[in-house]
C-alpha cells in the first residue's frame, strides 16, 4: 500500500503520518523517503511509524542531509525564507544524520546509518554517499 499526504503522486490512501489510520504493528515496511523535513511535529511522525510498524518489520527513513546539527527554526514560515533557510519552501528543517538518528532513537527505534558509497552496493540507485537510517524495532 503507498500513501502520500500532498496527493501529486499514485497513492492507494492518504495518511497523516502525525496520525496514520491503521492498528499499532499494522506494517511489515514502511519506506518514509523525504517525509519527516516537511513535518512541523516529526516526533509525533516518528511515534506513528514505530506504533504502525510490525515488531519485526523495518522502517527505510531517507531525508536531505547536512553536517553538524539540525537545523529548523519554527518562526520561520514563509515559502521564501523556508527556501533560503531549508533549501525547498515547504521545508521546516534540514537533518543532521546524527540528530535525525537520536531522535528517531528517542521514539523507540534501533537504527543502522547506511551510505551507499560504492557502485555495486548501489543497485536501488541513490546518490553517491546518499545515507539511508534503516529502522527497527528492538527485539
Amino acid at each position: 500500500m503507498s500513501s502520500d499526504l500532498s496527493e501529486h503522486f499514485l497513492s492507494d490512501v492518504s495518511f497523516d503520518i502525525t496520525k496514520i489510520d491503521a492498528a499499532d504493528e499494522t506494517f511489515d515496511l514502511i519506506i518514509c523517503y523525504h517525509i519527516l523535513e516537511h513535518i512541523e511535529d516529526d516526533y509525533k511522525a516518528m511515534q506513528e511509524l514505530f506504533r504502525v510498524l510490525k515488531t519485526t518489520g523495518t522502517c527505510i527513513i531517507q531525508t536531505p542531509f547536512k553536517e553538524g546539527v539540525i537545523y529548523e527554526d519554527a518562526t520561520i514560515t514563509s515559502p521564501e525564507d523556508r527556501k533560503r533557510h531549508f533549501d525547498q519552501s515547504d521545508h521546516v528543517r534540514i537533518y543532521a544524520v546524527k540528530g535525525l538518528q537520536t531522535r528517531l532513537e528517542h521514539a523507540g527505534f534501533c537504527i543502522e546509518v547506511r551510505e551507499f558509497a560504492l557502485e555495486y552496493e548501489n543497485e536501488s540507485g541513490f546518490s553517491p554517499k546518499e545515507k539511508v537510517l534503516i529502522c527497527k524495532k528492538p527485539i
